[in-house]
């Protein structure tokens, strides 16, 4: 697990959404309280987000975008074969951070142990905070008429009220 931030996916009613908080630590210490960890990629189609090392992020999103261009924004190819490099390549196996990807249909979880999974409920949650705004959520699916942005944002909220690692700034982005 990475102590360093929440990154939540919603599938909920035909719309798909992906939030992330905006804290950024090193070690015990907040530097950042307003960080984007979470993008829109291939024409604004697909969105991606990320928890880990910045560093490591920024190069798996780069690699991810390599791959939407080079399988034209074929989303589960896409993934696969990103999943399929961390998993083989030296160097990326060493990358330390996990992705959401997602779009209008389908998301998924990458990780650099080979790990490309897709949630069958359509929630999954990454992050020192995941699995407390992934509770949230699948609570609130089943007993709210949200929709999926305010499903989302409530749970990230919940997640940052229990999690030291995730602030309320709250950035969604929604499909």
């Amino acid at each position: 697990m990475f102590h360093s931030t929440t990154i939540l996916a919603v599938r909920h009613r035909d719309r798909a959404v992906l939030a992330g908080d905006g804290q950024v630590t090193f070690g015990q210490t907040i530097v950042k309280q307003g960080a984007r960890k979470i993008r829109r990629l291939y024409n604004d189609r697909i969105l991606a987000g990320f928890a880990g090392s910045a560093a490591d992020s920024f190069a798996l999103f780069s690699r991810f975008e390599s791959k939407l261009e080079q399988y034209r924004g074929n989303l589960e190819r896409s993934a696969v074969e990103l999943a399929k490099d961390w998993r083989s390549d030296r160097i990326l196996r060493r990358l330390e951070a996990m992705l959401i990807v997602l779009d209008k249909s389908t998301t998924f979880l990458l990780s650099g142990t080979g790990d490309l999974i897709e949630p069958d409920d359509g929630i999954v949650g990454i992050g020192s905070g995941g699995p407390f705004a992934l509770a949230a959520a699948r609570a609130l699916v089943n007993n709210t008429e949200l929709d999926a942005r305010g499903i989302a944002e409530r749970a990230m909220v919940i997640a940052a009220g229990i999690c030291i690692y995730t602030n309320s700034n709250i950035v969604v982005e929604e499909l």
